[in-house]
């Protein structure tokens, strides 16, 4: 009997496992931020395929992708290497792409989904171009005009703002490019004649 009392004290594993358990629900829950839709979680996974296609062609892995109510309007990835064009960003080739599947330079309702936080020139036209929403997955520390450097998507004193939701996928979307430039350096170290 008194082992049987022994036992009886003693957490069961189950109850020790259910905090872990609920920490790593937690954590799966907190990895999509709020307004996300599973729509919008198909649309970046999408865009991520995008950028994986950018990146083995040698253009820096940017995806992005224009939709509205499910579907697809446009999508695009970076191509400013092969078409020698200092604008050919993601963004705005799926910017153009849209206006022509759209009959119009307005995207009223239209959502964009795209790997990297979008640069100041990028932003500009999503918000010229009437964008409701952006979601993007990674920061940029070095030229992020929508949350990390400027706020030009919601800036007050613009004539058009939209709903900004960041950190979709951030880990997976920063990987792609981390992975890019880490093969870049190496390959240039490689290729790079000893001088003695």
């Amino acid at each position: 009997m008194k082992h049987f009392d022994e036992l009886r004290s003693i957490p069961s594993i189950a109850l020790r496992a259910l905090p872990a358990w609920r920490h790593r629900l937690r954590r799966r829950i907190l990895m999509l931020p709020r307004g996300a839709s599973l729509e919008d979680q198909r649309m970046m996974k999408r865009a991520m395929e995008l950028a994986q296609a950018a990146g083995d062609r040698g253009e820096v892995p940017v995806g992005a992708v224009i939709y509205r109510a499910g579907v697809i309007l446009s999508e695009a990835s970076n191509d400013r290497e092969a078409s020698g064009d200092p604008t050919g960003h993601a963004e705005v080739v799926a910017l153009r792409l849209a206006a022509i599947a759209n009959g119009g330079w307005r995207l009223n309702e239209c959502s964009m989904a795209v790997t990297l936080e979008p640069c100041p020139m990028c932003a500009g036209a999503l918000v010229n171009a009437r964008i409701s929403r952006l979601l993007y997955g990674a920061r940029d520390p070095k030229a992020g005009a929508v949350d990390t450097l400027y706020d030009l998507c919601r800036d007050p004193r613009l004539n058009h703002r939209m709903e900004v939701i960041g950190g979709l996928f951030a880990a997976q979307c920063g990987s792609l490019l981390t992975n890019f430039f880490r093969a870049r350096r190496i390959a240039k170290r490689t290729n790079r004649p000893n001088v003695a």
